[in-house]
């Protein structure tokens, strides 16, 4: 398998048609050089009609495009459209897919077709296991034996909306709706608890800088990293949020380093057994995105 990909390096997901004019500049990691991480879609964003040519552009780009620090997916229609990606000589090159539409009906095909790659995943649960506890926990005991292959697990988070007929306005977030803050809750404490960790969902307002920074902070406070961008305008707003502040950094230093089970950090109690997988995940943000120059203290469950 390549080096694990951990998924605090994900950063801002541009999610970009397969069919898109600038394709192979953006893949190329040319067009956007601050983006970390890029998925060539061949799913919601290419109609029926499109689908074949969108498998061909993306197969001839693979023979094209040199590998470099981006991050590079493809989110294939289904488990068959994935199987004619495999067989692709340089299918290789990518890092890795995310599989849509996720659940129980062909969660094994997708891994079992994945099996003899080394490619990594990105689960993504869009359909009616989103509201059932029982089905969520099937299918996260059926990514536990996968869990290397796993970069996190994602949800459909429009997906959801429409089933529950709602919509996403500009000014809230998804965690200040009763219902879907209760199903978002309960898809993470299934699957943090067990290790995974989860993305965040697409915030529609691209013109909306100040909201779309406000979703990615309120993100970061319920324990979800790594933001599905839909505009490259959101890329840098990402990874602004995405920075650490000194005072967390030295903190979390500070009770990296110290041989005391337990001590003060700044008035507040620190637990180096219990806080101290927090404090590596603040060291490791600030090394990928650097020290913000606020003195805003963001949380990172």
């Amino acid at each position: 398998m390549n080096k694990k990909i951990h998924y605090t390096e994900l950063g801002a997901t541009l999610f970009v048609p397969a069919t898109h004019k600038n394709l192979a500049q953006i893949v190329s990691g040319t067009k956007y050089p601050n983006l970390k991480s890029v998925v060539i879609d061949t799913e919601d964003a290419i109609s029926d009609d499109d689908l074949g040519h969108a498998i061909k552009i993306t197969i001839k780009l693979l023979g094209t495009f040199k590998k470099s620090k981006l991050l590079v997916f493809v989110r294939p229609r289904n488990v068959d459209v994935l199987g004619e990606l495999l067989i692709s000589k340089d299918i290789n090159k990518l890092d890795g897919f995310i599989l849509p539409k996720f659940s129980l009906i062909n969660a094994q095909q997708y891994l079992d077709i994945l099996e003899p790659f080394s490619h990594q995943i990105m689960p993504s649960i869009e359909g009616s296991e989103l509201f059932d506890t029982n089905k969520l926990t099937q299918l996260k005991k059926m990514l536990v034996k996968y869990k290397q292959k796993v970069i996190l697990v994602r949800f459909g988070l429009e997906d959801m909306l429409r089933q529950l007929s709602m919509r996403q306005t500009c000014e809230d977030s998804i965690f200040d709706m009763a219902v879907t803050s209760s199903v978002l809750g309960n898809f993470l404490a299934i699957f943090k608890s067990s290790g995974f960790s989860v993305s965040g969902g697409v915030y529609p307002c691209f013109n909306n800088k100040l909201g779309f920074s406000k979703n990615v902070n309120r993100d970061l406070k319920e324990g979800l990293f790594s933001k599905t961008i839909i505009h490259p305008s959101q890329i840098d707003l990402t990874h602004e949020v995405y920075k650490v502040t000194k005072k967390e950094l030295d903190e979390a230093n500070e009770l990296l380093s110290s041989s005391n089970a337990i001590i003060n950090l700044d008035a507040k109690m620190g637990e180096a057994k219990t806080m101290g997988p927090h404090a590596k995940l603040i060291v490791k943000r600030a090394k990928i995105y650097g020290i913000s120059k606020s003195s805003q203290q963001h949380d990172l469950e």
